[in-house]
């Protein structure tokens, strides 16, 4: 990583935030086990325990990936002053700002509670796309969306959307790590 944000180009700061959270990967896999948990709590819980535990479950994303990535030997965030933190900082609240309107749609429809949140990690995936430099998560972030409005308009079963996030979050992260590591291997 470059010592200076001053004299990085936008594809070093985006390579950098690839390189350390690994394209994502234990990010990933962090918010496959939260809505995993989630998604049990659906069948085998409550709906409202389910509920809960995602919409309150997000606000630990951030410190899991950090512990995820330390426990992997890892560097657990970008370097103070690099001039992605700015932008990683302003996504990281598009969930907790559209929480109301989760729940808005789930008063409305119970079972639209995951296809709602979908849509809104959704559109919250779309800007990593430029946080990372990586098409990928554009990807991600349509699938979300597109699954969420099919879930909720064609097959609105309470716990469908879980189960489709957390395939989606896993297959992503194995994925946008590989891509990550193939690069690495070329730079070397």
């Amino acid at each position: 990583m470059r010592a200076t944000a001053i004299t990085l180009t936008i594809a070093e700061a985006q390579r950098d935030v690839r390189t350390t959270f690994l394209g994502g990967f234990a990010g990933q896999l962090v918010v496959a086990l939260i809505w995993l948990t989630s998604a049990i709590l659906a069948i085998w819980g409550s709906h409202r325990a389910a509920i809960l535990t995602l919409a309150l479950g997000g606000a630990f994303i951030f410190p899991l990936t950090q512990l995820a990535l330390r426990l992997m030997g890892r560097p657990a965030s970008l370097p103070k002053g690099h001039p992605m933190n700015a932008l990683a900082r302003q996504i990281a609240f598009i969930v907790p700002l559209c929480l109301p309107l989760v729940a808005a749609a789930t008063l409305y429809r119970r079972d639209w509670f995951y296809p709602a949140f979908m849509i809104v990690v959704g559109a919250h995936y779309l800007p990593f796309a430029y946080l990372y430099g990586m098409a990928q998560f554009e990807i991600l972030g349509a699938l979300l969306i597109a699954a969420g409005l099919v879930i909720a308009f064609w097959m609105p079963i309470f716990s469908l959307g879980a189960w489709v996030s957390v395939a989606l979050f896993l297959g992503f992260a194995f994925v946008a790590r590989s891509v990550v590591m193939e690069e690495g291997n070329t730079l070397r």
